[in-house]
């Protein structure tokens, strides 16, 4: 293997740990209720009837796609169906974001992993695709303790392309000034390593669970720690 110079992670299940489920459309209902009770909107059964088919359109577990929507688009288009007022925008992205963003927990060995990774001269990076164009003030908040040892912090807001495109490695690369090749991709599913092979990067799977996972993956670590021992 060539010379590693950069590691670049994958966020949600890969240096935090989620408690939801990976397509959230079972609780679009219980999250616009929650904001219709905090800023009493009156939300009506035809506007929840719209929302839910706005936000199925873009959840990317039902609908694939590669190229990012940002948040303005999504909620704008939801508002765009009700009776609240589009000065609500931000305030109900916050507010949904907020409902997704509870009990999120950073993994163990994260911050020790990283530490060492970063003692060793290489470049650090994120590369996570973001729910319903999620602002990365929202995404790169759930990793704040680790920023310290991230060099480019970086989404597919960044990048403006969704895994398995491997765009956003390549524009990290040439970022970071390394090769693709020289460059490990740590991700947990088949989209993560998918993207590290369509942009020549080593790709690594992080694999937490019982169930063997094959998905053409160059390595599989159980967990982060086990990463240094495939840079050395």
């Amino acid at each position: 293997m060539m010379k590693i110079k950069a590691v670049i992670f994958d966020i949600g299940q890969t240096l935090v740990y989620y408690p939801f489920p990976l397509n959230w459309s079972k609780l679009y209902r219980p999250a616009f209720e929650s904001i219709d009770q905090k800023r009493k909107l009156n939300i009506t059964e035809n506007e929840y009837t719209h929302i839910t088919k706005v936000l199925k359109k873009y959840n990317t577990r039902i609908n694939p796609r590669e190229i990012e929507v940002s948040s303005n688009t999504i909620f704008a288009e939801i508002i765009k169906g009700t009776s609240i007022s589009i000065e609500y925008l931000d305030v109900i992205k916050n507010d949904f974001y907020s409902f997704f963003r509870n009990d999120v927990k950073i993994y163990s060995d994260a911050a020790k992993t990283l530490q060492e990774i970063k003692s060793k001269n290489i470049l650090i990076g994120t590369l996570s695709d973001v729910a319903y164009g999620m602002d990365n003030s929202y995404a790169l908040e759930d990793i704040k303790p680790l920023l310290k040892y991230i060099d480019i912090p970086f989404t597919s807001n960044d990048s403006g392309f969704r895994k398995p495109n491997g765009k956003g490695l390549e524009i990290l690369a040439d970022k970071m000034n390394v090769l693709t090749s020289e460059m490990i991709f740590v991700g947990d599913e088949k989209k993560d390593v998918e993207c590290a092979k369509n942009a020549g990067a080593v790709s690594v799977l992080i694999n937490r669970d019982d169930e063997e996972k094959h998905f053409g993956q160059d390595y599989i670590i159980r967990e982060l720690k086990e990463l240094v021992a495939i840079i050395k």
